[in-house]
């Protein structure tokens, strides 16, 4: 009963995380800013690591399924 909700939320954590991911690296590619008003290293590496840590919650959930 507990696998509906957790592979609901484990591809909405896993879509999330790579859309941020695939986002963050295009800014930064283009050297566009990733946050306005916070310093462009702080705002990729936050950026990635949110990313990378909702998109393997998200992978968790979906293999623990």
């Amino acid at each position: 009963m507990e696998s509906a909700p957790a592979g609901f939320a484990g591809t909405a954590f896993t879509l999330f995380g790579g859309a941020l991911l695939l986002w963050t690296g295009a800014r930064a590619v283009l050297g566009a800013p990733v946050v306005e008003g916070v310093s462009p290293r702080a705002a990729v590496t936050l950026s990635f690591l949110f990313g990378a840590g909702a998109l393997a919650t998200g992978l968790w959930l979906l293999l623990g399924v």
